[in-house]
């Protein structure tokens, strides 16, 4: 029994960073590695169409400047996102409200600015039905679209938490999974920009 004991406190000593990891954190980062793959998957399957079809006759049509403007608006809300969790981690509540508002309100300039975009393409005659990088700038930006929304709501429930009361140990924790949540869908962005908007 003794042996066994020490086997497994040389294997897994009580100091080591395992013990560290926190609550749910591997969860989030296998929920993350299972998004990369769909997301992988389809950037692939593009890149791979590319080459038997002519996307840079449709893609001219994209407005490429709103795309840029988008990714500075995703860029500027991961920043946001850091200074939450920078903030909660030192007790500043103020702090915390304002840069988890701040990360709402810049994911609903982003999803304006997109949904302004959809209309304008849309008005030109540019569906999903027009052609095959219709198809996938539809299916790429609105399943992107869709997990913008999903961490809009996630912020939106830690900021009421944050403007009811003090739970730092919950807050903390929960800024930081939502984080990690809110920066793979920023870099999610920053390859389908060139991908799409710069064919």
């Amino acid at each position: 029994m003794s042996a066994t004991a020490d086997v497994t406190r040389t294997i897994l000593p009580e100091n080591d960073s395992i013990h560290e990891i926190a609550p749910g954190k591997i969860a989030i980062w296998w929920f993350l590695a299972s998004e990369i793959m769909v997301f992988g998957a389809l950037m692939g399957v593009f890149v791979l169409f590319s080459f038997s079809h002519d996307f840079a006759a449709d893609g001219a049509h994209v407005k490429w400047r709103l795309g840029a403007f988008n990714t500075l608006v995703l860029v500027t809300s991961s920043l946001t996102m850091i200074m939450a969790l920078a903030s909660a981690r030192k007790h500043n509540l103020t702090q915390t409200r304002m840069f988890l508002l701040a990360t709402v309100l810049l994911g609903f300039v982003f999803l304006g600015v997109k949904g302004f975009e959809y209309t304008t393409e849309i008005r030109e005659g540019f569906t999903p039905a027009t052609g095959m990088f219709w198809s996938f700038y539809f299916g790429m930006t609105g399943l992107h679209g869709l997990h913008v929304i999903g961490g809009i709501v996630v912020n939106l429930v830690l900021l009421v938490a944050a403007l009811s009361r003090k739970p730092w140990d919950f807050l903390e924790r929960r800024i930081e999974f939502a984080g990690l949540y809110w920066h793979f869908v920023d870099v999610v962005w920053i390859f389908l920009f060139p991908l799409l908007y710069l064919t």
